[in-house]
Parts: structure tokens; sequence; C-alpha cells
């Protein structure tokens, strides 16, 4: 009887420890993240998504991972697209607007935002950004924060692009210091970067997990791209062959980035996620779907997006569930039992569901949402199959860069002549449903313009 009860309390203490493990054991396990983000990189440039592009390294995350059909930016532009993707809340509440000029605009990522990369260094972390920042930066003619200031330990970064353009740039940053004139082209040094900084950890075997953040300026303008990658698309000084050019050459570079990985022992333990920050700028690269970069049509802000993570999601596995950038830091969090504030509120969701294999499971509490001041339509949601659009009731001044003491008339302005559309039947938005199904579009719109107030309290105003 004795050695029965010995025995159980022996399997008992066993299996808990199985489950939980040691404080050292749980977070040698702990995964590694790496966040890998292209820049105007448009729905249908890269190999997995029917492109033209030859991209084998991108196109392999999706077959040992999962790649979502219905992906979607944070914004039809790349600074307030960014600061969503960081804080996993609608850019306004976050302080950005729309894209940043350091020299004409206060605004730029608040500091009372956390970010990815304070949930995880504060997780025990090692942290890095390599790339296009974006969100801010000293410099200009306003005082503003800087990447360590937001969770980041080290960073290799631009204000917004390389340049004069992706080659030989000379405006890159490490940890404050500016870099000057660099040989190469941009998306092959910030690899660079981010390997050595790999490089370094691993002296003394460190076995601190990290968050690698990797922001790519290729493929926005000015682009260039080495002639011979760009003539296996077209002539050399073809744009549409250079901008190709561009997408391969970075794909080339992530394979460089994937292989450091393979060789340092950490691939299988790393959840990597690639996507764009918004539409392409080119209307041949958008699928097929109205509009393009700088609008809130699908074109504009539908995206590749791509999570793999061996053994823990779902292999070659095509998702058709809308889903966004707003959505990578509940994931994450979810993904990797990362505790964070619930009082704060986030506009994305955890795709953990979808991405382990019960998608039926999965939830969406609030419909992917868009707002824009410059785009026509200049907000967007998406709730299922449905996207509703709708153009402001008030006007701008024709100004086409942001202007602060706008912010005011934003956050108070209202909408008319909303659209609706069934994107299950009508991915093109060509054919406008509104008249037809009153009680559907009165339901979204309520939607829509509880999510529009909620955003809009939370907006700062840098009007004064």
């Amino acid at each position: 009887m004795i050695s029965s009860i010995l025995r159980f309390a022996v399997c008992a203490f066993c299996a808990l420890f199985n489950v939980f493990g040691s404080a050292s054991s749980a977070a040698e396990s702990r995964p590694n993240v790496v966040m890998l983000l292209s820049d105007d990189l448009g729905y249908q440039d890269v190999g997995c998504y029917n492109g033209p592009v030859h991209t084998p390294h991108i196109d392999s995350l999706a077959a040992s991972g999962t790649r979502f059909s219905d992906f979607y930016s944070g914004c039809a532009v790349c600074s307030p697209s960014r600061a969503t993707l960081m804080t996993g809340r609608h850019h306004i509440r976050a302080g950005v607007y729309s894209w940043i000029d350091d020299n004409s605009q206060r605004s730029h990522l608040l500091l009372r935002e956390t970010t990815l990369a304070e949930l995880l260094k504060a997780a025990g972390y090692a942290t890095a950004h390599v790339g296009k920042w974006h969100l801010g930066l000293p410099g200009g003619k306003y005082d503003k924060p800087t990447p360590d200031q937001h969770g980041f330990d080290y960073w290799f970064a631009t204000w917004n692009n390389a340049s004069p353009s992706h080659k030989n740039p000379d405006n890159f940053i490490r940890n404050g210091e500016p870099v000057g004139p660099m040989q190469g082209y941009s998306c092959q040094l910030v690899v660079d970067e981010a390997i050595s900084w790999l490089d370094e950890r691993q002296t003394g075997e460190n076995e601190t997990p990290f968050f690698l953040n990797v922001w790519f300026h290729e493929p926005h303008a000015p682009i260039a791209a080495p002639e011979s990658i760009t003539t296996g698309y077209g002539k050399a000084d073809d744009k549409a062959a250079i901008y190709s050019g561009t997408i391969d050459n970075s794909d080339r570079a992530i394979g460089r980035l994937l292989k450091r990985l393979d060789q340092l022992g950490v691939r299988d333990n790393t959840l990597i996620i690639y996507a764009s920050d918004n539409g392409s700028y080119r209307d041949d690269r958008t699928g097929g779907l109205r509009g393009r970069k700088g609008v809130n049509w699908e074109g504009g802000i539908r995206v590749p997006g791509i999570f793999c993570w061996p053994g823990k999601i779902g292999q070659g596995v095509v998702a058709s569930q809308p889903a966004g950038l707003v959505d990578v830091l509940p994931t994450v969090c979810g993904l990797l039992g990362i505790q964070r504030d619930d009082a704060v509120h986030l506009d994305g969701a955890d795709l953990t569901p979808i991405l382990t294999g019960q998608a039926d499971t999965f939830v969406r509490r609030q419909p992917l949402f868009w707002h824009l001041q410059k785009s026509r339509p200049i907000v967007a949601m998406r709730d299922g199959d449905y996207s509703l659009v709708a153009s402001p009731d008030y006007e701008l001044s024709t100004s086409n860069m942001f202007v602060e003491s706008w912010i005011p008339t934003i956050r108070s302005g209202r909408y008319k002549d909303f659209q609706l559309f069934n994107l299950a039947v009508d991915p093109n938005q060509t054919t406008d449903i509104a008249d037809r199904h009153p009680e559907l579009l009165q339901s979204l719109k309520t939607k829509l313009l509880r999510i529009n107030d909620s955003i809009m309290a939370d907006g700062t105003d840098w009007s004064h």
C-alpha cells in the first residue's frame, strides 16, 4: 500500500515537472521571435501569392507554416501601419495619424504605448531592431523618442527611406550614432547587421531568447537592385524589373538570415512572421484588387501574411480567415504565453487557434478597421466577408502631407456615402450592394461608428 502511494506521488511529480519544467528549462524552451516586414510590397508580388518574383525563401516559410489569403496592413501607408504592428492597437490610439515627417510634425509613436518589444523584453528577451523605423526619430525640428525607449536593446535604423536609394545608403543610425556612407544594398546591409547581432549574442553560449525586428526598405522608392538580378525580370533600366529585383534581393537576404539561424541551431525554436506594411504603389502588383498604396480599397491594405514555427504552427496551411498586422502582438503573446495588461484595449485578435489547428474556436471580437485622412474612402471595415467603406463629411486642405492642425476636425468628423461589398464573391469591390441589404448596412455602420468613436477618443491632438 505504501509503495503504491509512493509510486503515485513520484508519477504525479514527474507529470508536473514535464508540464511546467524548472524555471531555467522553461526559459530555455521559450521560442525566439523574428518579424520580417517589407516596405510597399504588394499582395501579389511574391511567389507563394502567385506573384512574378522568384522568392524561394519567403515561399519556404509559407510551405513550412501558415499563409493567410486575406491578410491586411495596419494602414494604407507606412508609419501608422508600423505603429499598429508594434502595439496591436489602431495607430490613432498610438499617436500616429499618417506617415511621419520629423521636420514638420510633432507626432510619433507614443511612449505611453506598450510595444511588442517591451512585452518580450519584460519576459526576458534580448531585443533588436534593424532596418527602417519611421515611427519618429530626433534630429528634425522636434525631440522624439528612439527605438531603445520603445523596448529595443539594440537598434540600427533610418527615419524613412534608405537614402539616396537602396544602393549605398548613407543615412543609417546605430544606437543613436550616424553610421555614414555604406557600400551595398539596403536589404543585405540590414541582414548583415542582424547576423552580426546574432553572432555577438552567441559569444559565451547565450541562452536568452531573442526578438529580432527586421524591417526592410524594399521595394519602397527610390529603388535599386543589382543589375545581375534586375535583368532576370527585364531590361536593366526598366522600373518594373528593378522593382522585382529589389524583392528578389530581399528574398536572398532573408535566405542568408534563415541559413544563419539554422547554423546557430535555433531555427526550429524560432517563430518567424513575414508581411508588408501596406499595398504596392504599382497597380500591376495588387492581384487585381481595387486601389493601391495610400487608399483604403483592398489593393491598398491587403498584403502577404505568413507565420512559421516548426512543429507548433500548421505546416503548408492556407488560412482564409481575415487577419492582419493588428493581430501580431496578441498572437505572439498567445503563442508564447506572454502576459499583458488586459486593461489596455487591443484592436487585434489572438490568431493562435487558427495557427494551431483549432480555427473553429477563433473569435474576433472587433472587426478590422482602417482610417487614413487623405484616402478616399477615408474609412474601411472588414467584418467576415463584408467590406464597408465611406467618405468624410468634411473637407481638409489640399496638402499631400499630413497637417496636424487637421486633427480636431478628423476626431470629430463623421462619414457619408457608405458602400458595401461582399468580398467572398466580389474581392475586387466592383459592385456596391448597400441598397440591396439595408439592415446589414445599418448593422455594419453601427459597428464602424462605434469603433471609430473609441479610437478617436484615444487619439492625441498634436495640433497644440
